[in-house]
């Protein structure tokens, strides 16, 4: 609700925003990236949202430092293809 408010004083010009939420049950990473696009921002969503990215074992920056968590199996891409057949 504070986007076209705050955008100026918050995001340099010519930055490309990324907009994301928890994760994929959420629709506020879309609202706010029309929201950005109105006002004339580059953005991007992020799919997934944070929680599939940190699945996915990608980094994280926290209070003490970057991090990685192992990846879910069940989320994260497979490097080969095989059939269990």
């Amino acid at each position: 609700a504070e986007i076209a408010a705050l955008a100026a004083e918050t995001v340099p010009v010519g930055s490309t925003v990324v907009t994301y939420c928890w994760g994929p049950g959420c629709n506020g990473a879309t609202r706010a990236a029309l929201e950005f696009a109105r006002l004339g921002y580059p953005v991007k969503e992020m799919l997934g949202g944070y929680e599939y990215w940190v699945r996915e074992g990608l980094p994280v920056v926290t209070g003490t430092g970057l991090t990685r968590r192992p990846v879910d199996e069940l989320t994260a891409p497979r490097s080969t293809v095989s059939c269990d057949c």
